[in-house]
């Protein structure tokens, strides 16, 4: 159960990571500044990220904002053209598949192959044009998407068509991955651009994969070579145009090493104690980011997801045994270690695994007794007049 658990959370970090950061940004606070030492400490952040030098911040500060720097408004006549434009693209793109949708049972091989990898292909045609003119920059990224898409299926349908009882499925995906990775790949040697990046290193990540599971090597070295090498390539963006890619191969470099050091320790050990070792290693990167001052997102993210390993695994070892209470002591050190940290990603997992647990102990042993909630509400007292105490001790020196 609990492998399934942190597999989830692991695919839907990778699966929805790049869409989704700013929304778990604003649940965790992890971009937020509430004072001057916050935002210079987010300033600082920023400036090691994307390499700014103090000298460039204070040529950027001192030079005089124009009104000719300042981005011209959008006129309504570009606003209709480029809504049009969209709505056409959709309505044409919607059109090709419901034709196909409708008459693909009654279609032969020829005709397809023609309304899939054929339309692909003039997708590609389209792409290549919008590249070279430089006249459309903001259909490069829908025309390579639904290139992309038209091309995989497409020739996927060829192999369909041409093998129709073949059941070697890998052969079939090593071929496809490997020309599509070939086609973007040279796309992105002519034009450098950021989507053509993204989807090349998919395609050529996802041939390296099928190709070295065809040769019988285990998943979890497969993830473990795969997603170190991806961590490198990301790291080697840093300092490049694709700058931007540089998170998203963070995330899913670690995410995909994480899995299969996983699967390595589980297959030796447990699937507990695999969490646990596992999860002390996600956190132990994110210090390592936070120490180096870099990917604040990632950061929280880390801190978030390893947490939660942590204390899912180290909750499987220690229940209904004679230690159960040694969990509380580790979420109560935790809790010291967040306020020094100064992560709100993990304080929101310790805070909600102390409660989980606090809970769960007194329906095991104290389901009747009026003495213990009385005593817990007692110790929350007492911490809080402690710490209060501190404070006013802190204030004073």
């Amino acid at each position: 159960m609990i492998s399934l658990l942190i597999l989830i959370i692991i695919l839907l970090l990778i699966g929805g990571g790049i869409w989704g950061w700013p929304l778990v940004a604003g649940i965790l606070g992890i971009s937020s500044v509430t004072d001057k030492p916050g935002a210079l400490k987010n300033i600082t952040q920023l400036m090691n990220t994307y390499d700014i030098t103090p000298a460039e911040v204070e040529t950027a500060f001192l030079t005089p904002v124009s009104n000719d720097s300042a981005p011209d408004q959008r006129s309504k006549g570009d606003i209709a053209k480029t809504l049009f434009t969209y709505l056409g693209a959709i309505f044409i793109l919607a059109g090709i598949s419901t034709y196909i949708g409708m008459f693909w049972n009654s279609m032969g091989s020829t005709m397809r192959i023609f309304v899939t990898l054929g339309i692909g292909y003039v997708l590609l045609i389209v792409l290549v044009s919008a590249l070279h003119e430089k006249k459309y920059p903001k259909l490069i990224l829908p025309l390579t998407l639904a290139c992309v898409f038209m091309m995989t299926g497409g020739w996927f349908v060829l192999i369909h068509e041409l093998f129709p009882r073949g059941d070697d499925w890998r052969t079939a995906v090593l071929f496809v991955f490997g020309m599509m990775a070939l086609h973007l790949g040279v796309l992105f040697g002519k034009y450098r651009r950021t989507v053509l990046a993204f989807t090349s290193l998919f395609f050529v990540y996802g041939f390296i994969h099928v190709g070295l599971d065809l040769i019988g090597i285990p998943i979890a070295y497969i993830a473990i070579v795969l997603g170190s090498s991806l961590f490198l390539v990301g790291t080697a963006f840093e300092k490049t145009s694709l700058h931007v890619l540089v998170e998203p191969a963070l995330l899913i470099g670690i995410c995909w090493l994480n899995s299969g050091l996983f699967d390595l320790v589980a297959n030796f050990t447990s699937a507990n104690w695999a969490a646990l070792i596992i999860g002390v290693c996600v956190i132990l990167t994110a210090y390592g980011l936070q120490k180096a001052e870099r990917y604040p997102r990632l950061i929280g993210l880390g801190y978030f997801v390893g947490s939660i390993m942590v204390y899912s695994g180290l909750f499987d070892l220690v229940q209904n045994t004679s230690v159960e209470l040694l969990y509380l002591a580790v979420t109560a050190s935790i809790l010291y270690v967040c306020v020094v940290l100064q992560s709100r990603a993990l304080l929101l997992t310790t805070v909600i695994a102390m409660l989980a647990f606090i809970g769960y102990y007194s329906a095991e042993h104290f389901a009747n007794s009026l003495g213990w909630p009385l005593t817990l509400v007692l110790m929350g007292v007492a911490f809080l007049s402690v710490g209060t105490i501190a404070i006013k001790v802190k204030q004073r020196i």
